[in-house]
């Protein structure tokens, strides 16, 4: 069997924020790519995080790949400071944009394409891969929640890995499988990841089991190693 390559992208919600500057040092150590940053409003979701300057504030002391994950309500508004934050990619919620239609898709797409970043489209998870179909020719990932967003440390949805596959099928059928990646964001551990990456995901968001475990490097090294 071909190995797939794929990506971890430690998501600093787990991480120690009274040491966070170490935290992400020891990340520059790892075999990780990118570090997943989980933006929450307490609005589109019951939880809220951390702003544009809790970004800025870390992206001196690492070269890794900023993915800005905007779990809020309005996503428009905190594109340019995540960008002027050191932010290399940003993904919105469908789920915030499109149904009021107050932010179209396609200006948030975009707004964020032309400061030269990468765009994701994230999805929670009862939201339809069906919606996506018009824009994914316009970004470079999909993000899919695979727990409800909002709080980390919670349990994997299982039939996430079916709607991998789905997902992973209908780029296929636009032929944008190459073009866009496939994320996975939410429970994501050691011992579902391999399943995950055998259903077609790209890159996985792993938060918990990083930054609680003893030995945080070895996490990372057994996950990039599953195959």
């Amino acid at each position: 069997m071909i190995k797939k390559e794929y990506l971890i992208a430690p998501s600093i919600l787990g991480a120690d924020f009274s040491k966070l500057k170490e935290e992400i040092l020891m990340l520059n150590e790892t075999k990780a790519q990118w570090v997943h940053l989980d933006i929450m409003d307490q609005q589109f979701v019951p939880n809220l995080s951390f702003g544009p300057a809790v970004v800025k504030s870390i992206r001196p002391h690492t070269d890794l790949f900023f993915d800005v994950h905007l779990m809020v309500s309005n996503p428009f508004d905190l594109i340019k400071p995540f960008i002027e934050a050191g932010a290399n990619g940003i993904s919105f919620h469908i789920e915030a944009s499109e149904p009021r239609f107050t932010f179209p898709p396609k200006i948030l797409i975009g707004q964020i394409k032309k400061a030269g970043l990468k765009c994701g489209i994230a999805l929670k998870p009862k939201t339809p891969i069906s919606v996506l179909k018009k824009y994914l020719t316009l970004i470079d990932y999909v993000t899919l929640m695979s727990v409800e967003p909002g709080f980390g440390g919670q349990r994997f949805i299982e039939s996430s890995l079916q709607k991998i596959q789905n997902l992973k099928s209908l780029l296929k059928e636009m032929n944008v499988e190459k073009q866009v990646k496939i994320q996975v964001d939410g429970g994501v551990i050691t011992k579902n990841a391999l399943h995950c990456i055998e259903s077609g995901a790209d890159i996985l968001v792993v938060g918990s089991e990083i930054f609680q475990s003893k030995n945080p490097k070895d996490v990372i090294d057994n996950l990039i190693s599953l195959q």
